[in-house]
């Protein structure tokens, strides 16, 4: 979700072209692989947005029925199976897949994302409200607000000029 993000001067996106899909990957991919990385990004980002009741301008106009259609056609997109091995007289296991190497790394990302969704951390799952940003995070300390300290700080900047600034 978060390979869309903000600094002080603009929006940023790091899948914008099928290179940028193979640096966050580290695997080949090619235009089809970037439209359906593209597709399964807009549905989590969806899907943070109704999670965390998300009021920012970006997170305005999802379709919740896309989304889901999206997350389920990305996490069956490489069937996977566990496999048995032996090494050292020691039992394995690791997961054999059909697909790509692009398929399984977005079957994988939707999979982890059902389970985000549905398991008991998606009542963590935060929008971060710092100005500008546009990130989700899970909120993994009691005490905190924002997706990085940069963004509290930001926030915390803000609000020391609004107090002091006339």
């Amino acid at each position: 979700m978060n390979t869309i993000w903000a600094n002080r001067s603009h929006l940023h996106d790091d899948l914008t072209t099928v290179g940028g899909l193979r640096e966050f990957l580290g695997v080949p991919a090619d235009e089809a692989d970037l439209e359906a990385f593209l597709e399964l990004r807009q549905a989590l980002r969806d899907l943070a947005a109704v999670v965390t009741e998300d009021t920012r301008e970006i997170a305005q106009g999802r379709d919740l029925e896309r989304a889901v259609v999206a997350v389920n056609r990305a996490a069956r997109s490489a069937r996977l199976w566990p496999q048995l091995t032996v090494r050292d007289g020691e039992f394995l296991r690791h997961n054999e897949s059909e697909g790509s190497l692009a398929d399984r790394e977005r079957a994988a990302i939707a999979a982890e994302a059902v389970e985000l969704f549905t398991g008991e951390d998606r009542v963590l799952l935060r929008a971060c409200h710092a100005p500008g940003c546009v990130l989700y995070f899970v909120k993994d300390h009691p005490r905190r607000e924002w997706c990085s300290p940069s963004c509290g700080n930001r926030v915390r900047a803000a609000r020391h000029y609004r107090r002091n600034r006339g």
